[in-house]
């Protein structure tokens, strides 16, 4: 297990830590309640740029460091840099962890949520693939209070994930849920107690780390694709797909794995 860390005397606000084909990527703001300043922004941003490009890794991991996922926004750093196109944040090399530019990280993002988990902590759930969260965990989509609207996906994909009058009832009030109601809504797949969410989070991504990554990617891509243009797109896709993927040496392994019951060891060609 390695681990990235700035070589300044401040400490990063994002932690990038290999741990296998896993990317630990935690946010590092405790003492701010992990509040997202455009410095932690353009961080997670440079993440998962690296968790798309390395062809080692095969998942991410996002969780954060203290005891509150994220306060949300840094208004006093974030809202004076908020121009004319919106709001910069993704260096080069970086990939939008909202997706709000158009692209999104071709692997699976497993997040791990306590505490309090507010505004774009909901809406980096709503990017994410899997949620896993603690117990404890108090949600609010709050930016009506604020005087502003959500903007990293909530208006787009609340809704889709919910329900409209689930999404309507907790985004129009600003009031606050718990994992409970998120869960049921379906914003989170599981629960845990407080202080198992990263570990069973890390867990699910070690199963998902254990298949074939161009699978997994395949997979994640075209369901992303019937969410954006519609199943009959995502359809006209499969046959390509899968005899693209027939001729990967993954599945030359995967094969003489079943044949020989024993597990496989892909390797992502």
């Amino acid at each position: 297990m390695s681990e990235t860390t700035s070589d300044t005397a401040t400490p990063p606000r994002v932690t990038v830590e290999r741990d296998g084909h896993q990317l630990l990527i935690g946010l590092n703001r405790p003492e701010k309640r992990n509040a997202a300043d455009v410095a932690m922004l353009e961080q997670l941003a440079l993440a998962y740029g690296e968790l798309d490009r390395d062809p080692e890794l095969r998942v991410g991991v996002v969780f954060a460091h203290g005891d509150h996922f994220t306060g949300g926004l840094d208004l006093a750093d974030v809202v004076p840099r908020i121009g004319p196109q919106g709001l910069a944040m993704v260096p080069e090399g970086g990939i939008h962890p909202w997706g709000m530019d158009g692209t999104r990280v071709r692997k699976p993002v497993v997040l791990a949520v306590q505490g309090t988990c507010l505004t774009l902590g909901i809406e980096l759930a709503l990017a994410s693939d899997i949620v896993v969260a603690a117990d404890d965990t108090v949600f609010a989509q709050l930016e009506v209070a604020r005087a502003i609207l959500p903007f990293g996906g909530a208006t787009t994909r609340f809704a889709r994930a919910a329900g409209w009058g689930d999404a309507m009832r907790w985004m129009l009030t600003g009031d606050r849920f718990d994992a409970a109601e998120a869960h049921r809504m379906g914003l989170v797949q599981e629960v845990v107690p407080a202080g198992e969410q990263l570990a069973r989070a890390r867990e699910l991504a070690g199963r998902i780390a254990a298949q074939a990554p161009l699978a997994v990617q395949a997979t994640l891509a075209n369901a992303r694709l019937a969410v954006r243009e519609g199943e009959a797109a995502a359809e006209a896709r499969l046959p390509h797909e899968l005899v693209r993927l027939a001729q990967t040496e993954d599945a030359r392994i995967g094969m003489q794995a079943f044949l020989t019951r024993t597990d496989p060891e892909f390797v992502g060609r």
